[in-house]
């Protein structure tokens, strides 16, 4: 087996300080923890490993679930060469490197395999650079990711590959985890500990399915432990002062994520560009979807800003097909671009109440008939009931406007949007206030008919 990295320099990885993570990701099946359901003894993915059978295939996990550390298993395993390659630091370049070198194996008789960490961030001009090379043998595909493939992998590369569907450690998964930890000679077996009874049990919990985390955690609670005659004196006041310290981090979908993608999108609606792009920075450093905060732009451009200025939208949805097309790196300055334009813009939020208030009264009116006159006729019983009937076409009017009923009854003069004059709504403002002055003076008046009548639907 030869294991390569991005430019087939041998890895070494030797370093001054390991995480207790990392010493203790395991060196073959016998200590992998959870995923019983895909490596358990005689199960589909297990057979594939020991026997150095593996085709292309996709992890599909939450974190800390053991996706990389199966890839390093089969990396050990497999007699093929393999690569371990970052979707978050490499573009089309680096995948052409990759593909050259592992098309001039594959003459020469050898295999690649091509780990992909993190595969949903490539976009879909470098996700179908990978697509000949798979085709035709060149490499074997492993990707990881912890979004759904279905919506996040091309659907032609997907479909040249396995899913395995990786679950979240168990309660006791997490606690043998923790134990081995504590006992193996790449963990605290050397080392004097002591700890309260139940406090691994207590870590696990903390984890919720995350095996990183829980390794992370009790090397934290450990690390930050007072030394008393040679013995880690470990207490429960160690371990609360940890996971405060956690919740201070970046977890994304976790309390702290919801926290600053509310920081973000406050410092926007606040027009507060610096602080705006300090929370885009921390969550794209700490490997937030950028595909997700494109989105999140596109709301904001919507809600906050709207007829303000409708070009803000225009922006962020540019900004999200360059994301999609480019990915990461590049797309953070698309990014800072789109929110420096959306934090600058004058604000409205008048879209969004008007919205809300007509939601409100589509829930509450749901039931309520349509008017005849905005009724489409589509079998000539409907036109025999009455359906279209007092149809006026607005362009036949002089002003393009008619007094046609098109609100339920109970609802007729209901008022949902209310214009601001920031920016170019004011233009709204006076337009819909002709509207509505022009209705004051005309709707006692009957209605016109209409040179083109509602004609029947086929």
């Amino acid at each position: 087996m030869i294991q390569t990295g991005l430019f087939d320099e041998e890895i070494n990885e030797e370093s001054v300080y390991e995480p207790l993570a990392s010493r203790m990701r395991p060196k073959d099946l016998s200590e992998f923890a959870g995923q019983k359901h895909l490596i358990g003894e005689g199960k589909l993915l297990r057979n594939l490993i020991e026997n150095d059978h593996i085709s292309s295939m996709i992890f599909w996990g939450p974190p800390g679930v053991g996706k990389t550390t199966l890839a390093r298993i089969i990396a050990e395993k497999t007699k093929a060469r393999f690569v371990n390659f970052s979707a978050v630091t490499s573009g089309i370049k680096e995948i052409r490197k990759v593909m050259d070198d592992a098309e001039y194996a594959r003459r020469t008789g050898q295999k690649t395999i091509l780990f992909v960490d993190e595969i949903h961030r490539f976009n879909k001009a470098q996700q179908d650079a990978f697509l000949p090379y798979v085709e035709k043998g060149s490499i074997i595909l492993i990707g990881a990711t912890t979004e759904n493939p279905s919506f996040e992998v091309n659907s032609a590369l997907l479909s040249r590959c396995r899913v395995f569907l990786m679950r979240p450690l168990s309660q006791e998964d997490l606690e043998q985890l923790l134990e081995r930890a504590m006992h193996d000679e790449r963990g605290y077996g050397n080392e004097p500990v002591e700890m309260p009874e139940g406090m691994l049990s207590m870590i696990a919990d903390f984890a919720k399915g995350d095996g990183r985390t829980a390794l992370n955690t009790l090397e934290t609670v450990i690390m930050n432990t007072e030394i008393e005659n040679g013995v880690y004196k470990v207490t429960m006041d160690s371990l609360k002062d940890c996971i405060t310290r956690k919740s201070m981090m970046y977890d994304k979908g976790g309390e702290e994520h919801n926290q600053v993608i509310s920081a973000y999108h406050e410092s926007i609606r606040n027009s507060d560009v610096d602080a705006a792009l300090f929370w885009l920075a921390r969550m794209l450093d700490a490997g937030e979807d950028p595909i997700w905060l494109a989105r999140r732009l596109t709301h904001a451009a919507a809600e906050d800003v709207g007829l303000a200025d409708p070009n803000a939208l225009n922006v962020c949805i540019n900004c999200f097909e360059a994301v999609r097309l480019i990915g990461m790196p590049e797309s953070a300055i698309h990014l800072a671009e789109a929110t420096i334009y959306v934090c600058l813009a004058p604000k409205s939020n008048s879209v969004y109440l008007a919205y809300e208030a007509a939601r409100k009264d589509a829930a509450e009116h749901d039931t309520d008939p349509i008017p005849l006159a905005v009724r489409a006729a589509y079998t000539r019983l409907q036109t025999e009931l009455g359906y279209g009937k007092d149809y006026q076409y607005p362009h036949d009017a002089p002003q393009k406007i008619t007094n046609m009923q098109c609100m339920p009854d109970a609802l007729v003069g209901k008022r949902y949007y209310y214009p601001t004059e920031e920016g170019k709504e004011i233009s709204c403002k006076r337009r819909y206030e002709w509207i509505l002055d022009w209705h004051r003076k005309h709707d006692h008046e009957p209605p016109k008919p209409s040179k083109f009548p509602m004609p029947m639907k086929k």
